[in-house]
């Protein structure tokens, strides 16, 4: 139980700063180089919540995950 809380929060994480990455490419673009369809802008953010999706199933059932990224594994 404690793995899957672990990695969970792990997920949290990496979620949080991906979703901080995408949206400030999205600033970026949007502000220097031409606006982004907000059609496209939609289906990057669909994907990436499908993706965060398929991971807490497989958290949640067993099948994997990310365990701590600091621990050496040997």
């Amino acid at each position: 139980m404690a793995g899957i809380a672990i990695s969970l929060l792990w997920l949290l994480i990496g979620a949080i700063c991906l979703a901080g990455v995408i949206y400030l490419l999205f600033y970026g673009v949007e502000n220097f180089i031409t606006p982004i369809p907000e059609k496209l802008k939609q289906g990057i953010w669909f994907i990436f919540l499908i993706l965060i999706i398929i991971y807490v199933i497989m958290a949640m059932t067993g099948g994997g995950g990310v365990s701590n990224p600091f621990h050496l594994q040997r």
